[in-house]
């Protein structure tokens, strides 16, 4: 069906009606007005359609044109993303290529990005063979990769610089450039998806230690205000190993995300010697931004990611906050007056969420590479409530949930993650992986810390009944194992050079000298030394080690456990 041009009926912020729009389908991008503002078609009835406008809708007015373009929400991916910020239309926010900016012609002044072809004329191309790589295009190898469909022999490769959207090779007779335009809600192509276990390292002892996640998977981190969820995905972001992170700031605020452009742009990257943020792609819708395009920016950030996956790179995705998304989600479907479910919220929730959470994942590509995309979302419940729809769909479609505790937060222990609410699916996979590689007793240390946290936590209700020293001199070394535990191991400070963050080495000593130093504790009392002299002894060396010595001097921790448990052997 021939598209046709319609006109505006109906104004309701980010919702307009539409008549005399034919030829169009579900999803849809047109565009409204003299302004041109992007909107997708969510409902069609005979040849009045609704939309949803992505932009500010001022001076929009009915009869105003509106024009068809037959695509879908869709955005070019190529050289030029890496370190760079854009909203959730993936329009450059500042000194980024203008080929990003949707519906814009590329003209002559546009960059041209020299190539090195990694093909010559006459090679077999097959979906995922590497076509060429972009040395400009930033620290980690920007690699050209054959679109899905594309197969047969090369016939021209270009000779000098291209623009994005030139052509810069023919496979048959068809041209192939450097970008690639895709809809952002449609999930890339890979050729299998892989169900092994391998963990993704944080440098977050709380989370590498007790929770940990597996690369592909996909997490959690739900918390009230002030519990250090910006701070804690901060962290993921500077310490965890990923290739390639997208850092999607979905309805924060302003300030947040400027905190986070200059955070990353002062963290040294320890793989290519520069900065962090030049592997790092920045997504900002933030609350004062359009509402529906907050909707958008979480396709974005997920596209973005599966199109550097598809390069052979571990991504991880950062989305602060799915709150905030499905708020959007909740104010549109009010406008259209949708029956609502639980809160207000639309009863396609769920179903939104999972389709997110799904896109995670740990997969071989249509290339033959090994590659993932972790997806880890910030969820902002009102007032704390961990009950609420958002909370509780999220749960349904993650692997692992690090919970922050706002009386934790409040005693300034971060990360403020508690072990009473926290979970990870994939522990004893990580186990067996840890077993595998030589360190067998991975598992058993993580039983032993969360069981004693438990214990420890429970004791210490009761002592504020009946006071510590009417417990049993066992159950008193138990609360001193939960304080160690809590300061020497759980603990981290964000701003220290030699804490920020901490090797899986490192972790494994500090968490296995704590246990040792405890274990030590319980044989003295069952040799009859006092449990007040046990508590008196200075145990403070082992709290401050984890600070005193280097993010992966493992060495240096043992020495420091042993000086201790000789300390505690004078006792006997």
């Amino acid at each position: 069906m021939e598209l046709s041009a319609g006109t505006v009926r109906r104004v309701n912020g980010p919702l307009v009606e539409v008549d005399g729009l034919t030829g169009v389908a579900m999803l849809d991008v047109v565009h409204l007005g003299p302004e041109r503002i992007a909107a997708e078609v969510v409902g069609l009835a005979g040849e009045r359609a609704t939309l949803q406008a992505y932009e500010y809708t001022g001076g929009l007015r009915p009869g105003h044109q509106v024009e068809a373009t037959g695509d879908r929400l869709s955005g070019l991916f190529g050289p030029g993303l890496l370190g760079q910020a854009f909203d959730g239309l993936l329009r450059p926010l500042s000194g980024a290529p203008v080929w990003l900016t949707p519906d814009r012609e590329v003209g002559a002044g546009d960059r041209a990005w020299q190539f090195e072809a990694r093909v010559s004329v006459g090679d077999e191309v097959v979906p995922g063979t590497v076509l060429a790589v972009v040395p400009e295009a930033g620290p980690v190898e920007h690699r050209v990769v054959a679109p899905a469909g594309v197969r047969g022999r090369v016939t021209w490769v270009a000779d000098g610089p291209v623009t994005v959207t030139e052509p810069a090779l023919r496979v048959d007779d068809r041209d192939v450039a450097l970008a690639e335009r895709w809809p952002l809600r449609v999930p890339r192509p890979f050729r299998e998806r892989l169900s092994q276990v391998v963990p993704l390292h944080t440098g977050q002892r709380v989370l590498d230690l007790l929770y940990p996640i597996a690369r592909g998977a996909a997490a959690a981190v739900p918390g009230g205000f002030g519990t250090g969820k910006t701070l804690l995905l901060q962290q993921i972001a500077k310490w965890s190993e990923a290739d390639v992170v997208v850092y999607v700031g979905c309805g924060e605020r302003g300030n947040e995300m400027a905190e986070v452009l200059t955070e990353l742009a002062l963290v040294p990257d320890e793989r290519t010697g520069g900065r962090l943020v030049d592997r790092t792609v920045i997504i900002a819708n933030t609350s004062n931004m359009p509402m529906m395009a907050r909707e958008a920016s979480i396709h974005s950030g997920i596209a973005v990611a599966e199109y550097f996956r598809d390069m052979g790179y571990d991504v991880v995705v950062i989305a602060d906050s799915t709150s905030r998304w499905a708020e959007a989600l909740r104010e549109f479907a009010n406008r259209t007056g949708d029956l609502p479910a639980e809160e207000g919220y639309p009863a396609t929730l769920a179903s939104e969420l999972a389709a997110f959470y799904e896109r995670a994942g740990r997969v071989v590509t249509l290339g033959g590479r090994t590659a993932s995309t972790t997806v880890i979302g910030a969820v902002s419940p009102p007032g704390g409530d961990m009950t609420e729809p958002v909370t509780t769909g999220t749960q349904r479609f993650i692997r692992s949930l690090w919970l922050l505790d706002r009386d934790l937060a409040y005693a300034r222990h971060y990360p403020a993650v508690s072990w009473n609410g926290s979970f990870a699916r994939d522990a004893d996979a990580v186990g067996a992986w840890h077993a595998a590689r030589g360190d067998p007793a991975w598992r058993s240390r993580r039983a032993t810390t969360t069981a004693l946290l438990a214990e420890a936590d429970r004791l210490a209700s009761l002592a504020e009944v009946i006071g510590t020293s009417s417990l049993p001199a066992h159950e008193r070394v138990v609360l001193l194992a939960g304080r160690l535990l809590r300061d020497a191991v759980l603990q981290q400070n964000a701003l220290s050079g030699n804490d920020a963050s901490c090797t899986a080495a490192k972790g494994a000593a500090l968490l296995g000298g704590v246990l040792d130093v405890v274990d030590a504790c319980q044989r003295l009392v069952a040799r009859g030394v006092a449990a007040t002299t046990v508590e008196e002894t200075d145990l403070a060396d082992l709290v401050r080690v984890r600070e005193e010595v280097g993010p992966g001097d493992a060495e240096g921790v043992a020495q420091r456990c042993a000086e201790v448990l000789a300390r505690l052997e004078e006792l006997a």
